[in-house]
């Protein structure tokens, strides 16, 4: 088994606002899936955000939305690759706002990283959030 984070992940692209207000996530490994994901994000946007250029030969998209975040969090990924496939394992950061009891901000980011094309089965598994 050999254990990696976030640094095995590029990001590509994070907004604080998504539209999506309960946490999911997805592997994207094909441009329709990616144009399908960011028209909903894109949704109430005027302009929208740009489509980020993938090429979907060399490389797969996993998608976080983490829905409703009270403070600034950043989701801290770690990868295990196994014989029957690689578990990707989401853990948030705790919220680095000192006056989040006051003055909550509340976000509903998302965050795209890229990782190389793989043959095996990708499954995403979220922790203590």
């Amino acid at each position: 088994m050999n254990a990696g984070h976030t640094s095995d992940f590029e990001l590509v692209a994070s907004d604080a606002y998504s539209g999506i207000d309960s946490y999911e996530a997805a592997v994207i490994s094909n441009a329709k899936s990616l144009n399908k994901f960011y028209s909903r994000i894109n949704k109430t946007r005027k302009p929208g955000l740009p489509v980020p250029v993938v090429d979907f030969s060399k490389d797969v998209l996993v998608v976080m939305c983490l829905g409703e975040q009270k403070g600034e969090t950043t989701p801290k990924l770690a990868k295990s690759d196994h014989e029957d496939g690689i578990v990707i394992t989401v853990a948030l950061s705790e919220p680095n706002d000192s006056n989040i009891k006051e003055n909550p901000i509340i976000s509903y980011p998302f965050y795209i990283y890229k990782l190389p094309t793989t043959s095996k089965a990708i499954s995403i598994q979220k922790q203590g959030f």
